[in-house]
C-alpha cells in the first residue's frame, strides 16, 4: 500500500520504477537492466509529460488589464484501453543474459502502465570452469494490475490580463518534501487574444486566440531504507518537461460557455537512478553506481473540448484532451474580469 501510495503522490510517472526491483533486474547485468528499464518505464512517462501539459486555458476570452484568475487544476490521463502502451515485445536475442523460464524467444510483457503478471525469467552464466550460477525472478508488472488506469496530475494556476489581449499564466505545486519523497511543479503561459483588435470585439460572439505554455515537474524518492537491494543514497530522480503551443477558439456568453482547442505538444523525462547498488545474487555479483539514466522525449498533436460554468467570482470548467494519451481536466476558479 506504501508503494502504491507513493505512485500516485509523484504523478505515478516516476515512482512507477520503484516496482521494477531493482535488485532482480540488475541481477541481469547493467546493460539488460538498462534495456528492459527503458521500454518497461517510458510509457507512463509518456503519459506523464502529457498529463501535466493541459490544463492552460479554459476560455479564449484574454481577461482585461488588471483581470484575474486563480484556478485549482487537476487532470486524468488515462490508459485503460492504451493496449500498444500496457505491453511490449521483449525479445531475449536483443539482451545478453535475460531468458524465458518456458524457452521462449519472444513474448509480450508488461510496461509500467501494463497489468501482465508472473512473467518468469532467469539469467544463469558460467562462474568458474565448468560452474554455473543461475538466479530465477519475475518480470515486474505495472499500475493496471493495481487497479490504476490513470495519470494524475495536479496545480494551482494564476491568469492576469495585460495589455489589451495579453493574458499572462503561471502555475505551480508547492513543494512537497517527507523523508522519502520530494516534489515541485511550476510553469508559466502567454495567452493573446486576436479579437480584441477588431472593431466589433465587444459584440462578437466567440474569441479566439493563441496559447503558450510550460511546464516543469521534478521529483526526488529515496528508497535507501527499504528492503530492495543493499547499498547507500538509493533514489530514483525525475525530472520532466512540456511545452503545449496552441490555438483556441470560445463563445463569450454571460454564465455558460464552451470552448476548444488544436495544439502541438512537445516534452522529454529525465529518469536517473542514483546510488550505490551491491547485486548478491546470480552470476553477476558487483556493485553499481549510479547506474543509469533513461530519457524519453514526446511530441504530438492534441485536440480538446470544454465547457466553463461562470456564477460570479467563482468558475467551474472541464474538457477533455484527445491525443496520445487523453485526458480529463477540470478546475475550479476565482476571478474578477
Amino acid at each position: 500500500m506504501k508503494r502504491i501510495i507513493l505512485l500516485v503522490s509523484l504523478c505515478n510517472f516516476s515512482l512507477a520504477m520503484a516496482q521494477s526491483n531493482l535488485n532482480d533486474i540488475l541481477a541481469a547485468g547493467l546493460d539488460d537492466a538498462e534495456r528492459f528499464t527503458t521500454a518497461w518505464l517510458n510509457p507512463v512517462t509518456e503519459a506523464g509529460v502529457y498529463s501535466i501539459s493541459n490544463g492552460w486555458y479554459n476560455t479564449a476570452d484574454a481577461k482585461p488589464l488588471g483581470g484575474f484568475e486563480i484556478s485549482i487544476v487537476g487532470n486524468l490521463t488515462g490508459f485503460k484501453n492504451k493496449d500498444n502502451k500496457k505491453a511490449f515485445t521483449l525479445n531475449t536475442n536483443d539482451y545478453e543474459n535475460l531468458q524465458f523460464e518456458d524457452g521462449s524467444t519472444s513474448k509480450l510483457v508488461s510496461t509500467a502502465l501494463g497489468d501482465i503478471q508472473g512473467v518468469g525469467v532467469y539469467v544463469e552464466a558460467e562462474i568458474a570452469p565448468g560452474v554455473t550460477e543461475r538466479v530465477d525472478f519475475e518480470l515486474p508488472s505495472g499500475l493496471a494490475s493495481e487497479d490504476l488506469n490513470f495519470v494524475p496530475s495536479g496545480y494551482i494556476q494564476a491568469s492576469v490580463g495585460l495589455i489589451k489581449g495579453t493574458e499572462v499564466k503561471a502555475r505551480f505545486l508547492p513543494k512537497i518534501n517527507t523523508d522519502d519523497v520530494k516534489i515541485g511543479l511550476f510553469g508559466f503561459g502567454i495567452q493573446h487574444d486576436f479579437t480584441k483588435h477588431l472593431p466589433a470585439d465587444k459584440i462578437l460572439p466567440v474569441a479566439i486566440s493563441a496559447v503558450i505554455g510550460y511546464t516543469n515537474l521534478s521529483g526526488e524518492y529515496d528508497f535507501t531504507d527499504t528492503d530492495v537491494i543493499d547499498g547507500e543514497n538509493q533514489r530514483i530522480d525525475a525530472k520532466f518537461s512540456s511545452w503545449n503551443f496552441s490555438a483556441v477558439a470560445s463563445t463569450r456568453l454571460p454564465v455558460i460557455n464552451f470552448y476548444g482547442g488544436l495544439g502541438y505538444i512537445t516534452g522529454k523525462s529525465d529518469t536517473d537512478v542514483l546510488g550505490t547498488y551491491q547485486v548478491q545474487s546470480g552470476p553477476f555479483q558487483t556493485t553499481y553506481e549510479d547506474p543509469f539514466k533513461i530519457s524519453n522525449k514526446v511530441s504530438g498533436v492534441v485536440a480538446n473540448v470544454g465547457t466553463k460554468l461562470k456564477l460570479g467570482f467563482f468558475r467551474l470548467n472541464a474538457d477533455y484532451n484527445i491525443g496520445e494519451f487523453n485526458t480529463f481536466t477540470f478546475g475550479v476558479n476565482f476571478g474578477f474580469r
